[in-house]
C-alpha cells in the first residue's frame, strides 16, 4: 500500500517542512465567511478562484481584515484570477469590478447538476495546463458553516474527486479525505492546529481502522454511523498514522491565534 503524507504547512507563514514534497497550492473561495487567515492562504496559492458568490465575500470581507488600509487598495491587491459558477449569487457591482481588473469569468449557468465547488475543481483539473498537477493541493475557504446541505455538497466533492488533494478550511477546523487506497501519515503543526480531531466514515462503514498518535487510538476498529465513530479525539504528538478499509474524513481543529 502506497504512503500518502499530509501536512498543514499552508497555515504557517512560510511553506517549509521535510515530510513531503513541496506542493502547488490553488485557493478556491466559496460563499461562506472567509477564515481570518485567508490572506495567508492567498499568499501561498499560485491560482485563486472564486466560486460565484465567493467573489462577494472577497470583495466585502478582505478589506475588513486590513482595517487600517484603504478598502479599494485591498480589493485591488486581492483580485481573484477566475470567477466560476452558475452566476446566481454574485452581485453585479462585484462582477463588474473584478471584470474591469482582468479577472476571467467562466459562466456555467447552463449546468445546474453540479455545485459551484465541483465546477471549480473540474476547471482546475481540466483547464489549467500551466499548473503542476503532480503535487497539487486545493485549499477551499468558505466551504463550512451556514446551510448544512451546502456543507454536505462540499464534502461530497471530496469523494467525487478522491484522487485529488482537496482541503476544506474554516476558522475552526479543516477537513480532508483519507482514501482507503493509501496508508496515511499526518504531520501535525501543533502551533496552529489541534489538539482536537476526528475520523469519520461517511458513505460506507469502515470494517477496520488502525491509528497511531491519538489519545484514543483505534486497532482494527469497526466504525459506522449508528455505531462507533471517532469524534473528540486528541492528537498526542507530531505524527498521526491512519490505515482503513474505507475512505475516511480527517478533521482537526485550528487554533485561535
Amino acid at each position: 500500500m502506497d504512503l500518502m503524507a499530509h501536512s498543514s504547512t499552508f497555515l504557517l507563514p512560510t511553506i517549509s517542512g521535510d515530510h513531503r514534497p513541496s506542493l502547488t497550492y490553488v485557493l478556491v473561495l466559496l460563499n461562506q465567511r472567509l477564515p481570518r487567515f485567508t490572506p495567508l492562504l492567498w499568499k501561498h496559492a499560485q491560482l485563486r478562484l472564486c466560486a460565484d458568490g465567493g467573489a462577494n465575500r472577497v470583495y466585502d470581507e478582505m478589506p475588513l481584515l486590513f482595517p487600517h488600509e484603504d478598502a479599494l487598495d485591498v480589493r485591488h491587491r486581492y483580485k481573484p484570477d477566475v470567477i466560476k459558477g452558475d452566476m446566481d449569487s454574485i452581485r453585479t457591482e462585484v462582477l463588474d469590478f473584478y471584470t474591469s481588473l482582468g479577472t476571467k469569468v467562466v459562466d456555467e449557468s447552463h449546468d445546474q447538476d453540479t455545485t459551484d465547488l465541483h465546477k471549480c475543481i473540474s476547471y482546475i483539473r481540466d483547464f489549467t495546463p500551466n499548473l503542476d498537477k503532480s503535487n497539487l493541493c486545493i485549499l477551499v475557504a468558505g466551504a463550512l458553516g451556514g446551510r448544512f446541505d451546502h456543507e454536505a455538497g462540499n464534502i461530497n466533492v471530496l469523494y467525487r474527486f478522491s484522487t485529488m488533494r482537496i482541503i476544506l478550511i474554516s476558522d475552526d477546523c479543516l477537513i480532508y479525505l483519507l482514501p482507503r487506497t493509501h496508508y496515511h501519515e499526518i504531520y501535525i503543526q501543533s502551533s496552529v492546529e489541534g489538539p482536537n480531531c476526528g475520523l469519520i466514515p461517511i458513505g460506507m462503514p469502515s470494517a477496520s481502522t488502525t491509528t497511531t498518535g491519538l489519545q484514543w487510538d483505534l486497532t482494527n476498529m469497526e466504525m459506522t454511523f449508528g455505531g462507533l465513530i471517532s469524534t473528540s479525539n486528541i492528537v498526542k504528538g507530531e505524527k498521526v498514522t491512519v490505515q482503513s478499509s474505507s475512505d475516511l474524513l480527517w478533521t482537526i481543529s485550528i487554533k485561535k491565534t
